[in-house]
């Protein structure tokens, strides 16, 4: 049921603060809704006795505290799903930003999905060919498996993930799809990836989702999980192969120290949250293959790429 309410308590950095609703949830979609009705999207963080904290995904530029409208969705944030996301770019939360017009959806998800449970994933055995021969020969990626990248500054580890992208094969007459995530990368990074899809022919088989630097930080953290949730639909709703390649994982560990810092938690190791590891496997172990399911209904792989 959506509930509405006039007014704020407070704003910090991406954060607005609303004095604790009836009946409200934790991770629950939010409308906030400006006096000239442009609206901004949120979901709800912490709920405590007398505040909830709600992050805002588009910044909180411009919001008034006391004449805001705020809509409480009574559900948690979802992505609109459809096989006619392959050949599409989205930004960081899952809308078209490659001017095609919005798609029609099969089906609304809810970006929170869970673990494959480890009892019931299947034993890695086929493999990834990705056309690179040090990772074909030495560092085989088989399907169900997470194989990280990692890359010192001045190493271009974005050209190594464009290679997978363009080069990936299962030689094998399946469907094949990949999910990418780029997270607080430059205009510059994002372009080329974009048009090295284009020259390549390799958009078909992609769906992109990008998150740039100067996009907000708040939606740099939900960029893997909306990512992950479409290669679910892909794998188990359609029956694709799909490998999932999400970079940078620093950007993301940054914004998610900065949330955690506005939230007053208290830091660990580099001012990091202390469930970020945690949270990180939280993202990571939602890749597998999971027994029971017919042999194309996996979702692949995780390649996490940090610098």
């Amino acid at each position: 049921m959506k509930i509405q309410y006039i007014g704020l308590e407070g704003i910090n950095g991406p954060l607005v603060f609303l004095k604790t609703p009836k009946d409200v949830s934790f991770d629950e979609e939010v409308q906030i809704i400006l006096p000239n009705n442009e609206t901004r999207l949120g979901n709800v963080i912490t709920v405590d006795k007398d505040i909830t904290t709600i992050q805002v995904y588009e910044g909180t530029n411009g919001i008034p505290i006391k004449s805001t409208k705020t809509i409480l969705k009574g559900t948690p944030l979802t992505i609109s799903l459809s096989e006619e996301m392959l050949g599409r770019i989205f930004d960081g939360i899952g809308r078209p930003i490659d001017g095609l017009g919005d798609i029609v959806p099969n089906v609304q998800r809810s970006i929170n999905g869970s673990s494959i449970n480890p009892i019931s994933r299947e034993y890695p055995k086929n493999y990834i060919e990705t056309g690179i021969s040090s990772i074909d020969g030495l560092l085989t990626l088989i399907r169900g498996q997470k194989l990280p990248i990692f890359s010192g500054s001045g190493i271009n580890h974005n050209e190594l993930a464009n290679r997978i992208i363009t080069g990936s094969n299962i030689k094998e007459n399946e469907k094949f799809a990949i999910c990418f995530g780029l997270m607080g990368a430059e205009y510059e990074t994002a372009e080329y990836f974009k048009k090295s899809f284009y020259e390549t022919g390799s958009l078909s088989k992609v769906v992109m989702f990008q998150n740039l630097s100067n996009d907000p930080s708040i939606e740099r953290i939900l960029t893997p999980k909306v990512t992950l949730t479409c290669a679910e639909y892909l794998a188990f709703d359609l029956g694709f192969n799909v490998l999932v390649i999400l970079t940078d994982m620093t950007a993301y560990a940054e914004s998610l120290r900065e949330i955690s810092t506005l939230k007053g938690e208290i830091p660990s190791r580099k001012g990091y949250p202390g469930y970020l590891y945690s949270d990180l496997a939280s993202i990571y172990e939602r890749a597998g293959i999971v027994k029971g399911k017919m042999r194309f209904y996996n979702r692949n792989s995780n390649i996490n790429n940090a610098k």
